[in-house]
């Protein structure tokens, strides 16, 4: 049985400055651009909706179901809307990066099955010590220790996604 760790990795506030920060350098990066926010579901709700908040000027989102991957080899990607991708910049919206795989898969299939212009990675964690495929990342809110993190859209068993902060569990 996993319980929460009695630490705050990351309070509400600090996760709220660094989504800022992050909207402010998109803003710049893709000044005069129409682009499309992918945010991949279920962990990334929080901070997508955060995110294209705090962005000004219009922003369009896709959602993206992805089923997980074995052995990097086999995965189910769900668009959950009809938006045409072709020819337009994505920016993939990720809760956690760690091992690389899933991120690296999603990037080949919308660069060969939806012909996108370009495509970029915004994770709100990053865990390089468990990856395994490198993956470039555009927008990073913070680097991760190699732990279970939970809270603002991560999960453990569909538990602690709503706290406001990041933490993680403990066996």
């Amino acid at each position: 049985m996993m319980k929460l760790a009695s630490g705050i990795l990351f309070t509400e506030k600090q996760i709220q400055q660094r989504v800022l920060e992050l909207a402010r350098q998109i803003e710049t990066d893709y000044e005069g651009k129409e682009f499309v926010l992918c945010g991949i579901l279920k962990g990334c709700i929080p901070f997508l909706a955060d995110l294209m908040r705090k962005i000004r000027g219009d922003v369009k989102i896709a959602l993206i179901e992805m089923k997980s991957m074995v052995d990097g080899k086999h995965a189910e990607i769900k668009f959950t809307t009809e938006m045409k991708l072709d020819g337009k910049d994505v920016l993939v919206i990720e809760d956690i990066v760690d091992t690389g795989i899933t991120i690296d898969y999603l990037i080949k299939h919308l660069e060969t099955e939806k012909g996108t212009k370009s495509i970029k990675v915004c994770t709100l964690l990053d865990k390089p010590e468990a990856r395994k495929i490198d993956v470039p990342i555009h927008y990073r809110g913070f680097a991760v220790p190699n732990r279970f993190i939970v809270g603002y859209g991560l999960d453990y068993e569909e538990s602690y996604r709503n706290l406001p902060y990041l933490t993680w569990v403990e066996p």
